[in-house]
């Protein structure tokens, strides 16, 4: 049994319950997947199954040694491919076998792992939500960083220090996010909240262990 699928995100909007109280939520178009290769444990250490996600618009160019990967699995080639680790290594797929979104139901609680949106150079108080000095008249510190490492031990600055740089384009995983609804005919995903990456962006969705 495979334990996630690949998605990509369609955005967000929000549904009411019976009770007349309104839950945002994010649609997710996930999968459908193909099966591309299988990892067992005698030869690659591990259990797991590598996805590919089947689109409407395949790629137009695929290098020669993807194109015999795809070939040796029998599968059209696919955009993304990602893997997911197997819980029960009786039931896990064979090469070409599909995995659907019918794995999930409401109610269920995944974790999402998506790119968030790339923002830029960023300075101190928007990249790391630094308060800033006070916005007097006179005071000269406004949203300036402020001291960035002692002057007579160690005289230099510490690796890692928080400053101004690169925002957003990084790796964030969003847990337990609950299922709201399911539509495996147009394979729609209904989680509640939000989860990282702008519209589009490709999105994995993994069953919540805990």
């Amino acid at each position: 049994m495979v334990n996630g699928i690949i998605g990509k995100k369609i955005g967000m909007t929000q549904i009411y319950q019976e009770d007349g109280t309104a839950v945002p939520v994010t649609v997710i178009k996930a999968g459908p997947c193909v099966v591309v290769q299988r990892k067992t444990a005698s030869k690659d250490g591990y259990d797991a199954v590598q996805l590919g996600l089947v689109e409407e618009k395949p790629p137009k160019k695929v290098n020669k040694p993807m194109r015999g990967h795809f070939a040796k699995a029998g599968v059209p080639p696919t955009r993304i491919l990602r893997e997911f680790r197997i819980e029960d290594e009786a039931e896990a797929p064979h090469v070409g076998d599909h995995v659907l979104v019918d794995q999930f139901a409401p109610g269920d609680l995944v974790h999402v792992v998506g790119t968030t949106k790339g923002r830029g150079f960023a300075g101190f108080i928007k990249r790391h939500r630094f308060a800033g000095g006070e916005a007097t008249h006179g005071s000269m510190f406004h949203r300036r960083p402020g001291s960035i490492g002692a002057s007579s031990f160690p005289s230099r600055v510490w690796p890692g220090q928080r400053m101004a740089g690169h925002m957003g384009t990084a790796r964030q995983t969003i847990k337990n996010l609950r299922v709201m609804h399911v539509d495996p005919e147009k394979h729609l995903l209904v989680v509640k909240g939000s989860v990282p990456g702008p519209n589009g962006g490709y999105v994995l969705i993994k069953k919540a262990r805990r």
